[in-house]
């Protein structure tokens, strides 16, 4: 049951403008993560699924957004986005992460 659930705690890596700067200046790496995941489960999904050593995870929660379109409010869903740093000379291919 431990990698089942390693294996549903990683949901998608974050692709953006931050996230390609943060890889190439700082080595770290940006994904969007289940909801009750813990810094703990995510170091170890990490390291068992890439193959790599993870030396600090940083976990953020994003809210919800309010939307309104033609006077109907609504919202966006919140979710919850780990900024995972590796240690020096370890790195993710971009190809195996996708």
């Amino acid at each position: 049951m431990r990698s089942e659930r390693l294996l549903k705690i990683i949901l998608s890596p974050h692709i953006s403008e931050k996230a390609t700067i943060a890889t190439e200046k700082f080595n770290k790496y940006i994904f969007k993560v289940a909801k009750s995941a813990s810094k703990p489960e995510i170091k170890d999904a990490i390291e068992h699924l890439f193959s790599t050593k993870v030396q600090a995870v940083h976990i953020v929660n994003v809210k919800p957004k309010k939307k309104i379109f033609k006077s109907i409010e609504g919202k966006k869903k919140g979710w919850k986005k780990a900024y995972v740093t590796l240690e020096p000379g370890q790195k993710l291919d971009a190809l195996n992460i996708q």
